[in-house]
């Protein structure tokens, strides 16, 4: 892309054009940085000449405006064609030009217009630096014609300017660098503000991501186990015992289907990023399901609640259902004990999960690479709530979560938020 523009162009605008998008393919019009602004500048170039013309009818002391003084305006209005590609060459050029006509004695006017433009240009575009230079040369180079060489510089017969005009050009040039740098902030403000904005879109992507990975890992990880304690009781009892062995394949099929179907579910709201989903949640209403799977695995399962049940947001009631099922998940994977105890305690504020087995352990917690309890503290941190997990003092293993009711508060949006980028990779494998 470099090598496709003029070599002039590169040079005149180092950096900067560097900073100016090139138009991307399908854009016949250039409007990313290849049009140039005509309209605006034929405008400009006309309001100064016809303006000046008319300025120096009431400066009989100026020299009238002729052929070079037009073509001064006329090149300092051309300059302004690349200001958007080479502002600090037009910052330098239009405050040359206009220094230039007024040494040669024209008349005050629309001329500083072009002056104006070119340094607006350049500060916009970040070179402040040469924008002030410029406007101060004209400043000075005004103050020695007007106040010291004016004896050997047009018009003839001329005298010092007043001190009360340099102060009226002084108010002039803060003006137009007030305004260059108000208008320079207020755009570094919108391209932050248009950052942050695609900085939460991208962190909300990640997020939404995230979850859905939580959710087919869960899904897949208690029914595939479901289906694998199955598929070993049937394989061994298939010449023995024949009605266990249907029994073991109907279960098989019934944790089959029911994952197919919230595997489905996940990949719908994929599908249709805007649809809400066609069936509810999952939440602990649904306990009495996951039992029933974890018995036909061979796990019994005593579910006790204490305290008074409140109703939960779904996204609450989702995350329990989840860490309830990925740690009977672990239990039947990984533990020796065919019993575990599940205790729901609701405490005002506070929703409390305890999953205990008898072991002993045949394997890691979640076996080698596995991500169940990483899952189970990412949502319950997203919702403002944690949980423990590792052996207990007289043997066996617990899993303990608590989890605000009410949701994430501003912590647990935090911590949720924190951690999406340090484990999405982790949840991607």
């Amino acid at each position: 892309m470099e090598n496709a523009r003029p070599p002039w162009v590169r040079r005149c605008a180092g950096a900067a054009w560097e900073r100016w998008p090139a138009a991307p393919a399908g854009d016949p019009r250039g409007r990313y940085g290849t049009r140039l602004p005509w309209l605006s500048t034929l405008v400009v170039t006309l309001v100064v000449t016809v303006g000046s013309g008319f300025a120096g009818h009431d400066q009989p002391g100026r020299v009238p405006l002729d052929s070079p003084g037009r073509a001064l305006l006329v090149l300092g209005g051309a300059l302004l064609l690349f200001r958007h590609r080479c502002p600090r060459t037009v910052a330098v050029g239009t405050a040359v030009t206009v220094a230039v006509y007024l040494a040669a004695g024209y008349p005050y006017g629309p001329v500083f217009l072009t002056l104006a433009l070119g340094a607006f240009s350049a500060v916009v575009a970040g070179h402040r630096a040469v924008a002030w230079w410029a406007l101060g040369g004209v400043w000075a180079s005004h103050v020695l014609v007007a106040h010291w060489l004016y004896r050997w510089l047009p018009p003839p017969h001329d005298g010092p300017a007043p001190w009360g005009q340099e102060l009226l050009v002084t108010a002039w040039v803060v003006a137009v660098v007030a305004l260059s740098e108000l208008v320079r902030v207020r755009r570094e403000q919108l391209a932050r503000a248009a950052a942050e904005r695609a900085a939460a879109e991208r962190r909300r992507a990640d997020e939404e991501r995230l979850r859905i990975a939580r959710e087919l890992h869960d899904v897949l990880a208690h029914s595939i186990s479901v289906i694998n304690v199955q598929a070993g009781v049937g394989l061994a009892l298939l010449d023995s015992d024949r009605e266990q062995a249907r029994a073991a394949l109907t279960t098989i099929k019934d944790a089959s289907k029911e994952a197919l179907g919230e595997v489905r579910q996940v990949l719908g709201a994929l599908r249709t990023p805007g649809d809400a989903p066609r069936s509810p949640a999952p939440g602990l209403d649904r306990l009495p399901e996951l039992t029933e799977q974890a018995a036909s695995a061979g796990l019994t399962v005593d579910v006790t609640t204490e305290g008074d049940p409140v109703p939960l947001p779904p996204g609450t009631d989702l995350a329990a259902f989840r860490i309830v099922q990925e740690a009977l998940t672990n239990i039947v994977r990984h533990s020796g004990s065919r019993a575990a105890r599940v205790l729901l305690r609701h405490s005002p504020g506070v929703l409390e999960i305890r999953v205990d087995d008898d072991g002993p352990a045949t394997a890691g917690p979640d076996g080698p690479g596995g991500n169940g309890l990483i899952g189970m503290r990412e949502r319950a941190a997203a919702l403002g709530g944690t949980v423990e997990a590792g052996p207990r003092p007289d043997g066996g293993f617990r899993v303990r979560a608590r989890i605000p009711p009410a949701g994430a508060g501003t912590a647990g949006r935090e911590a949720g938020a924190d951690t999406v980028s340090r484990t999405a990779t982790e949840e991607e494998s």
